[in-house]
């Protein structure tokens, strides 16, 4: 389980964006790449999305996605052993000034301390994902459906040394 922790943890902090996947008004996937930070306290994911984007006005529609974090190509390796792991979510918009949300927009600038001032931006949107399903790849051969209970709890510690 160690294992699995420390490849989860490795993944999250060597990526900082997604790929997030919204539901269009015609009911098509829209996938779009979104950073996101990590806000332990809540053992959540954090995105910082503007309305002006199409998946944001998705997502307060209807607030299940999914988010994929994939671990960058190395030239000249094979990609589809890839490390990547794929949450599906509820993504909840917070509550501007919410105890939560200054949660969120702490985590959120700890990862990203030069966007500061687009938080203030009242077309932008802070959002918890919240865990609902995860599928964790760490190679060929190497899939796991984690417990939810185990990937949250995973969020809200600091990664092992």
């Amino acid at each position: 389980m160690d294992d699995l922790r420390h490849r989860f943890h490795q993944l999250l902090t060597a990526q900082r964006t997604g790929a997030l996947g919204t539901t269009s008004d015609q009911g098509w996937p829209y996938v779009s790449m979104a950073p996101y930070g990590i806000d332990p306290a809540h053992e959540c994911l954090v995105i910082h999305v503007s309305e002006l984007g199409a998946h944001t006005r998705y997502l307060l529609k209807r607030p299940q996605a999914s988010f994929m974090i994939c671990a960058s190509e190395t030239p000249g390796e094979p990609v589809h052993a890839l490390p990547r792991i794929t949450f599906q979510v509820e993504a909840r918009p917070l509550e501007r000034g919410s105890e939560t949300w200054q949660s969120a927009r702490a985590a959120y600038l700890e990862r990203f301390p030069d966007v500061g001032f687009m938080i203030e931006f009242k077309d932008f949107h802070l959002f918890h994902l919240y865990i609902v399903r995860v599928r964790q790849v760490s190679g060929f051969g190497a899939a796991k459906t984690l417990h939810v209970a185990d990937a949250r709890r995973w969020l809200g510690e600091p990664p092992l040394s």
